[in-house]
C-alpha cells in the first residue's frame, strides 16, 4: 500500500482518548498524574499515553476530528508522543443532529476524505451514520464506536488494525 492511498483514521478525543463516561473507573496503572490545578484541563490527565504508540503504528494517517480542533495538537498529541496531525475543520455543534439521527460530523468526514478509504473513532456513531455513510462514500469504511467510560481498549486497536490491514 502506498502513501497516497493509506488509509485516513478519524479521531475523536473525548470518549475514545479521554474517557469520561459513567463506567469510567480511574486511571489506568502508568497514566500521566493530573496536571496540577490551573495548569491545564484536569480531563487531559484521563488520556493514556500508551495509546500515543499504537496509534502511530497502524497503517494509517491519523487526522484529528474532534470539537478539540487545533487545540488536540497542542494538549492532546504532546501527551500522546504524536506529531502535530491534520485537522478536520469540525464547527460548534448546534446540538441537534441530522435527519435520521445522523451525527453532524458524518458528511463533514466523507467530505474530508475525499474519496480515501477511512475509519473513524468516536463514542456517537450510530448504525445511522454507518447507513449514511455506505450510501455515500464510494471507499471502505469503518465507522468504530468507542465506549466513553472506557475509552480505547486493547479489543479496539485489534479492530482497527484488523480492518486497515485488510484493505
Amino acid at each position: 500500500m502506498t502513501d497516497s492511498v493509506r488509509p485516513l483514521l478519524f479521531l475523536d478525543v473525548d470518549g475514545p482518548l479521554i474517557p469520561f463516561g459513567p463506567t469510567w473507573t480511574g486511571r489506568r496503572p502508568g497514566r500521566a498524574a493530573p496536571p496540577a490545578p490551573g495548569t491545564g484541563n484536569p480531563l487531559l490527565a484521563r488520556v493514556e499515553p500508551a495509546d500515543g504508540p499504537r496509534l502511530a503504528a497502524l497503517p494509517c494517517d491519523l487526522v484529528w476530528a474532534t470539537t478539540w480542533q487545533a487545540d488536540a495538537n497542542e494538549a492532546v498529541a504532546p501527551l500522546l508522543g504524536l506529531p502535530e496531525l491534520p485537522v478536520v475543520d469540525i464547527p460548534e455543534p448546534d446540538g441537534a443532529d441530522g435527519p435520521g439521527g445522523l451525527h453532524w460530523k458524518t458528511p463533514l468526514l466523507v467530505d474530508w476524505a475525499a474519496g480515501r478509504p477511512f475509519a473513524w473513532v468516536d463514542d456517537e456513531i450510530t448504525g445511522a451514520d454507518r447507513a449514511w455513510v455506505a450510501a455515500h462514500h464510494p471507499a471502505r469504511a469503518l465507522l468504530h464506536r468507542v465506549d466513553p467510560g472506557r475509552g480505547l481498549t486493547e479489543t479496539d486497536f485489534d479492530a482497527l488494525d484488523a480492518w486497515l490491514r485488510a484493505g
